[in-house]
């Protein structure tokens, strides 16, 4: 596999969820930690043998980056967006 590709993935996998959240902002905070949840579930998951191999490596990270980034940005960006709220 290319190493271009992976970081091709990577990078997709850190700008979509940033982009969500610049467009739509922060959703409900229950999403959010839901996401977080599914990552660590996701985490802690053996894969099966039989789907290892490079591609289900790069499409799981993918998937993996993706949640991080949107469940933890949320979450950073509700909770600045909600104290700034109250101080207004």
């Amino acid at each position: 596999m290319p190493v271009i590709l992976a970081v091709l993935v990577y990078l997709a996998a850190f700008g979509v969820p940033i982009y969500l959240l610049h467009r739509f902002h922060a959703q409900q905070w229950t999403w959010h930690v839901l996401a977080v949840a599914v990552t660590v579930g996701l985490g802690l998951v053996p894969a099966p043998p039989q789907l290892i191999s490079p591609d289900f490596d790069l499409c799981f990270g993918f998937v993996f980056t993706v949640l991080v980034v949107w469940g933890a940005g949320g979450l950073i960006l509700y909770s600045t967006h909600e104290h700034h709220e109250k101080h207004a």
